[in-house]
């Protein structure tokens, strides 16, 4: 039987249905680090050793969460799999980095960065939940402010937004805002 901290891991790690590292299960549970530890290895031996469809996996960004055994990928993958292709296209792919850099930001600054109209493509950001509005920008229609979400970060493998790569010098200058608040475009 499992203890009383390993139960409080287990249920926080289900319950919040992401992986999560041990400063923050400290942070849920009230454990303290060494106890949050303990659990965590009580956990991962008792689902090895007794047969279950899931294990506790410790990802390689140091966060834990639960995973079903690679023995029922097989088993899993028709019901599961993936029944569309969910890669984000190119264009998807630079609106996100654009947001992610540049948060908050407008979707007409978001279009007047790429050059083009992006209805479309914010519409299938928000709808994959890769961003959200984080609130409203303060001028005449107070359009939407966007930033990324927690699902982004959790998909990209990233704490936060500091562990996002450096823009270069010119990269930079693309996503700066001049003095009177316009995007610099080099087009």
């Amino acid at each position: 039987m499992l203890s009383t901290n390993a139960q409080i891991i287990e249920t926080v790690l289900f319950i919040e249905n992401e992986a999560l590292d041990e400063e923050r299960l400290q942070e849920m549970t009230g454990l303290d680090d060494r106890e949050v530890e303990v659990a965590l290895k009580e956990l991962e031996r008792a689902y090895r050793e007794e047969g279950h469809g899931l294990f506790l996996k410790q990802n390689e960004d140091t966060t834990w969460n639960f995973s079903p055994v690679p023995e029922l990928y097989d088993s899993l993958r028709k019901t599961y799999g993936k029944k569309v292709d969910r890669r984000l296209t190119r264009a998807a792919l630079e609106t996100l980095s654009i947001v992610a850099y540049s948060q908050p930001i407008t979707r007409k600054e978001i279009d007047h960065i790429r050059g083009v109209a992006s209805d479309t493509i914010v519409r299938l950001l928000r709808d994959r939940e890769y961003i959200k509005v984080v609130g409203r920008k303060d001028v005449p229609g107070h359009p939407c402010l966007y930033g990324t979400s927690r699902k982004f970060l959790y998909e990209f493998g990233l704490h936060s937004i500091s562990d996002l790569p450096k823009l270069s010098d010119i990269d930079r200058m693309r996503f700066d805002k001049n003095d009177e608040g316009e995007l610099f475009n080099d087009n």
